[in-house]
């Protein structure tokens, strides 16, 4: 997998424009060698030490920047968990930053989504199939559909001796020619999934909180499954491993991009929702893919200027 490196210097002489935003868009993993999101080593021994307390610590660390809050953590003091609010705001803030910097194409154009630290080591994890991190996958969020919008992700780890281990495959087109039917993508139109749709627009009118998803998000969560379950996908010879060394910073488009973490503990990330039409290259983002293949529309705002076939 190709791999775009800036440096820091290009960084501070503005001298990247769209490249990097091209890049993530074809599928590349943009690395940033020479760049650190903590400039405190008080802030990093503190994540670590959450560790020791297993008990105090879920699945994922998340912070909510919109709320200002923090999940999955049981803090054992109000101190420590002010102090886990202020180095997730902190690197949250400092990870938006950079993002703006290397894509500036994208800056004031994104939603702004979680930080979440993952503390727990990847390797041999036991976790029900559509949890494991250690098999290929695109993503898709249940709970915050994206509406057609690409999940850009920027990543660090903490760890200070074990690199982070990946495995990915792509570009996403490739993938989509070869699985998107077979994983359901004509369905998405109509029957039951044009009703479940329907039942939650009901639910939210009557005040429910219901996911609003589109044709696209039902067809993004079904294939994130649909990959993970496919044993040929998972042992396709082109997938490439990677690693990723202590305190290294990277991004990718994880809708884009099919991958998985095959190992490594403490990493740390930033998510932000791309719309399509902020793109550098929108005719290649996931949604336009899927509906060149499936030949209509996946979110009713699309809907409107595309044919419908």
């Amino acid at each position: 997998m190709d791999i775009f490196a800036i440096t820091k210097e290009q960084i501070d002489s503005n001298s990247i424009g769209a490249s990097a935003c091209e890049a993530l868009e074809a599928g590349k993993i943009v690395a940033l060698p020479d760049h650190s999101l903590f400039d405190k080593q008080a802030d990093i021994d503190f994540l670590l030490g959450l560790q020791n307390n297993a008990s105090a610590l879920h699945k994922n660390v998340a912070y909510k920047p919109a709320a200002h809050k923090v999940t999955g953590a049981t803090t054992k003091t109000p101190q420590e968990a002010e102090q886990l609010l202020q180095v997730m705001s902190d690197f949250s803030k400092r990870a938006l930053t950079l993002l703006a910097r290397v894509c500036q194409p994208y800056a004031g154009k994104w939603k702004t989504d979680y930080a979440s630290y993952r503390p727990f080591e990847e390797q041999g994890r036991d976790l029900p199939l559509k949890q494991r991190n250690d098999l290929m996958h695109v993503d898709a969020f249940p709970s915050r559909p994206t509406r057609g919008g690409g999940i850009l992700r920027l990543f660090t780890q903490i760890n200070p001796s074990k690199d982070r281990v990946w495995r990915v495959s792509g570009p996403f087109d490739a993938l989509a020619d070869k699985y998107a039917l077979q994983a359901g993508l004509k369905e998405v139109k109509g029957g039951s999934a044009a009703m479940k749709r329907a039942a939650a627009k009901l639910g939210r009118a009557l005040g429910i909180n219901v996911p609003d998803r589109t044709a696209y998000d039902q067809f993004m969560l079904g294939f994130h499954d649909f990959l993970k379950g496919s044993e040929e996908f998972q042992h396709a010879p082109q997938a490439r491993q990677m690693s990723f060394r202590p305190n290294q910073v990277w991004m990718c488009y994880t809708d884009v991009l099919a991958h998985s973490v095959l190992s490594g503990q403490y990493a740390l990330e930033q998510t932000v929702i791309v719309p399509p039409e902020a793109k550098v290259k929108p005719d290649i983002a996931p949604v336009s893919v899927l509906e060149r293949i499936a030949g209509f529309p996946l979110t009713p705002s699309r809907g409107r200027s595309l044919q419908t076939v």
